[in-house]
């Protein structure tokens, strides 16, 4: 028989805050480490957060993932045009090639001030790119100081709590923990325009299962989100209102979702810095085939572009997917 769940909200609290931190402070492959402190340099950013499918599954090869989190926008090394889009529509995405003992290093760098980060973790965003993305495992690989890691861990609790409390709304009115996060995964990647197949979403919990189990009641408990447990099966209280009004909610965050990931990919074609030769990498990982870029396709791609399609045609790209 289903009981209520009696337990202290702080005790939740302190519970997932600890769960959080030891993520943060996980161990990562030498490479990794080695790649961010060439990438930062003599810059001196609040941290770096590690994620993503190269998180879950190591591959030099492949593409890394990060954020760097900055006390100011002005903290990091763009031009003055980038950071006024970066406050516009954060987040500003980079690419970037370091070599790591003897082999190349690729990755995509996203930066974020912290002002940003907690807004777009907090519950009043609309915007679910951030939040989606920090509710799964990610890694501090570098950071200021005890103060810049405690701001940071403040703002992935923020997005585990945001995550939790969709779930509730999103999910099955009973189910497994996994079935909730399965609902709200395949939520937040209809809402940012990913074309990924259906077991996407479950493969963010293969390996994590124990993590995600812990901390769905415990979010709940936190926020006040009454639930029942019958073994593995929760059951969310919400009111016929409440979850009406949360998915209302939620059809506006699907809906400017779209229109958030259209702008961010215009915005990018003006401030990926790197982006050409990201794409040329992308080619010839899956093709075989070299884009020639010389420096001036490297700054001006979109100028570049009629050039470089050509360039794929004589090479054979377009005849290959014919």
């Amino acid at each position: 028989m289903s009981q209520p769940i009696p337990s202290s909200r702080a005790a939740a609290a302190g519970r997932i805050a600890h769960a959080l931190a030891d993520d943060l402070v996980q161990p990562v492959a030498p490479f990794v480490t080695q790649f961010v402190t060439r990438l930062i340099g003599a810059a001196r950013p609040m941290g770096v957060i590690f994620y993503g499918s190269a998180l879950r599954q190591p591959d030099p090869d492949g593409i890394l993932d990060f954020y760097v989190v900055v006390e100011d926008l002005t903290d990091w090394k763009s031009g003055y045009l980038a950071r006024k889009a970066n406050q516009l529509l954060p987040p500003n995405v980079e690419y970037h090639e370091i070599p790591v003992e003897g082999r190349i290093i690729r990755a995509k760098v996203a930066i974020l001030s912290i002002t940003q980060f907690r807004r777009m973790t907090g519950r009043a965003t609309l915007d679910t790119t951030v939040w989606a993305r920090f509710c799964q495992p990610v890694r501090l690989v570098w950071v200021r100081g005890p103060e810049a890691a405690d701001a940071i861990l403040g703002c992935i609790i923020r997005a585990v709590g945001q995550a939790g409390r969709w779930a509730a709304a999103l999910g099955p009115e009973q189910g497994t923990a996994a079935e909730f996060w399965l609902a709200l995964f395949a939520h937040t990647y209809g809402a940012e325009l990913r074309v990924e197949n259906g077991r996407r979403p479950r493969t963010l919990l293969q390996g994590h299962e124990q993590r995600y189990n812990a901390l769905l009641p415990d979010i709940w408990l936190a926020d006040g989100v009454a639930f029942t447990r019958d073994g593995a099966v929760l059951h969310p209280r919400l009111t016929a209102e409440q979850r009406r009004a949360m998915r209302e909610g939620w059809w506006l965050r699907d809906r400017l979702g779209t229109v958030l990931n259209v702008s961010r990919l215009f915005k990018g074609a003006f401030t990926f810095e790197g982006g050409a030769r990201y794409i040329a990498w992308k080619i010839r990982r899956h093709s075989g085939i070299e884009l020639p870029l010389g420096p001036f396709s490297e700054r001006h791609p979109l100028i570049c572009l009629p050039y470089l399609l050509w360039s794929l045609r004589q090479a054979g790209f377009f005849r290959r997917r014919g």
